[in-house]
């Protein structure tokens, strides 16, 4: 690494975190042969295509082109620098760092947010939350809370349940504590009002801090104590908390998720907390917010159903009608469970008990009959005809919504709207017409939603031009063959070297690979990969390995390669070069030499 760690110390961090236990915090992994397959997060994944080789520790998904080390996945799913990275792995693992140099190599301005930081001052900020609600005295007013809300001591300590004070308490605190207001700031912890400067942002609130699925606090939940006019207030937008695409309690409910294949969504954090103390352990909640198609992506890498909890009242229902269309778009099986009496989760649980929750959950429905459910109770109620086209036309776009998702089944949309037509009194040619209509806005509008930043990462995430014509061929050839037998270092290192490398990828790649093979021909992938800092170096290495292996023959191909490189360095020097001739020639030779590839070997292999 260039000069701020030591090589020997990203090398322990990245054998200290293995890839599959990595990637598994992010996504739900399962055996396929000898590599995991799972659905990738960095483009809109509908069919598991991301694949991970526990052997040579790499990742590659076959339908966006990302692919890498542990450096590489965290770097693109966290948005980090590589020295941000590396402080990330060494966390994780328990690694304490000693830079050779205080600085990052890369030029700082002072509007840089390290995320790593953030998510320091925020856990220092939940131990302190924590102690404020274990004072004996100054905790005891929360702490009674706490205990008629039936929380038992177990779960606030579990969850970190914790206490904010008097104004500016923290910010006192952060201050003896050397802690920068500015960071605080950053983190959303403390907030600038006009004529007050900087004051804290949770004020006499019961504290729930959000985590992400690895366990770093990424925010926090607030829940007032008195007649504050916001009940529930959570933390502004930072590099690493946005409440649309957070889930409180993942960490805690990814794995019974996983095994069951199910989730289980609620509105609060103490619905969140009170179904896990009573062991139903594969629940989450949305954060006080409408249930989003960001959230919906994230259970959907470890789950094929999601069951919706809401209170019956009418804002519950409400929510639950918003949140359809979010899950059908995202190809997740949705079902509904109402919660009776106009209680919440949490109350239900406490009143009713596990079993009774159970079966509430068991007899969840379907989101398409939760619709007409819908529609037929304002026929029956009654209603206006006001009343009655409102009802038709939030059917038409649940229905909408479903086709364009590929959800309904030719057969099963002509049932549909037969059976509509018999119900309003409608030709249905007319209702055909009405849904086409729905359902050419509903794709339009799907090309600027929020699914499309992930469709943004897809490009982002593919592997960068390695170049075009005879010349670059040779290179790649050259790379392809190293990395995936470095035995044949020696013969290479004789004839060429990095300088010859034109393409600028390819040139970056080259400097790693013969500055590591020179150490020895046993170098593992692993350790050229601990050297690649960019994402695009590490999606690339990965993409040349997966090519020279399906084209094997490496002997011959090497030979070929060196002989057109050299061949044509020396054209390049003396001005005299044929393109057209050499390339002919070249890649005669190129296919006389190359196995053909196995359509069968979709992995990595």
């Amino acid at each position: 690494m260039a000069g701020i760690f030591d090589q020997s110390i990203v090398n322990q961090v990245q054998q200290a975190n293995d890839i599959v236990d990595l990637i598994s915090e992010h996504v739900s992994l399962k055996k396929k042969g000898r590599e995991m397959v799972g659905l990738c997060p960095f483009h809109d994944d509908h069919r598991p295509s991301m694949y991970v080789n526990p052997t040579k520790q790499i990742f590659k998904c076959f339908a966006c082109g990302a692919g890498g080390s542990i450096f590489t996945f965290v770097q693109m799913r966290e948005n980090l620098t590589f020295p941000q990275t590396l402080r990330r792995l060494a966390e994780r693992a328990g690694i304490k760092l000693k830079p050779l140099k205080t600085q990052d190599s890369r030029p700082k301005t002072t509007d840089d947010v390290d995320p790593n930081e953030i998510a320091r001052v925020n856990a220092w900020a939940a131990k302190y939350f924590q102690q404020n609600l274990n004072d004996p005295g100054r905790g005891k007013n929360a702490r009674d809370y706490i205990a008629e809300r039936k929380i038992t001591p177990e779960s606030s300590e579990q969850w970190q349940i914790g206490l904010a004070l008097t104004q500016n308490d923290l910010l006192r605190a952060a201050k003896a504590k050397n802690i920068p207001a500015k960071l605080l700031q950053q983190a959303g912890l403390v907030a600038s009002q006009a004529g007050a400067g900087l004051t804290d942002k949770f004020v006499n609130r019961l504290m729930f801090p959000i985590t992400d699925v690895t366990g770093r606090v990424i925010g926090f939940g607030g829940r007032t104590l008195d007649n504050a006019p916001a009940k529930y207030i959570n933390s502004p937008a930072t590099p690493l908390f946005d409440k649309s695409n957070a889930l409180y309690g993942l960490r805690h409910a990814r794995h019974q998720i996983s095994t069951s294949g199910a989730a289980v969504a609620v509105e609060g954090y103490t619905d969140c907390i009170m179904a896990h103390q009573f062991q139903c352990c594969n629940v989450v909640a949305t954060l006080g917010t409408s249930f989003t198609a960001g959230q919906a992506r994230i259970l959907r890498r470890y789950a094929k159903k999601v069951i919706l909890v809401f209170d019956s009242d009418t804002a519950g229902i409400e929510a639950a009608n918003r949140a359809l269309e979010v899950c059908v778009s995202q190809r997740l099986d949705i079902k509904l469970a109402s919660v009776p009496q106009g209680k919440d989760p949490c109350d239900f649980l406490l009143k009713a008990g596990k079993k009774r929750f159970e079966k509430l959950l068991d007899e969840a429905v379907d989101v398409f009959k939760f619709k007409w459910d819908r529609l037929m109770d304002s026929f029956d109620s009654g209603d206006t005809l006001v009343d009655h086209k409102a009802a038709i036309e939030e059917f038409l776009q649940a229905i909408a919504t479903a086709v364009w998702a590929g959800k309904v089944p030719a057969i099963d949309r002509g049932l549909i709207v037969n059976r509509l037509s018999r119900i309003i009194g409608t030709e249905t040619k007319q209702i055909n017409a009405e849904l086409a209509k729905r359902i050419a806005r509903v794709a339009r509008s799907a090309s600027y939603s929020d699914t499309n930043p992930a469709q943004n990462k897809n490009a982002a995430s593919r592997p960068p031009d390695m170049g075009r014509g005879l010349y670059a061929t040779a290179q790649r050839e050259v790379l392809e063959i190293l990395l995936n037998e470095p035995a044949l270092f020696d013969s290479v290192n004789k004839q060429i070297t990095p300088q010859d490398f034109d393409v600028p990828i390819l040139r970056q790649i080259a400097d790693i690979v013969f500055e590591t093979l020179s150490a020895g021909p046993d170098t593992s992938l692993k350790e050229i990969l601990a050297k690649a800092e960019s994402v695009e170096a590490g999606s690339t290495i990965v993409e040349l390995v997966r090519i020279g292996e399906e084209k094997a023959n490496f002997n011959s191909r090497l030979a070929g390669a060196l002989d057109a490189m050299l061949r044509l360095t020396r054209q390049r020097k003396k001005g005299q070069i044929n393109a057209a001739d050499d390339q002919t020639k070249f890649l005669r030779r190129f296919s006389e030499n190359t196995a053909k590839e196995n359509p069968h070997n979709v992995g990595m292999t």
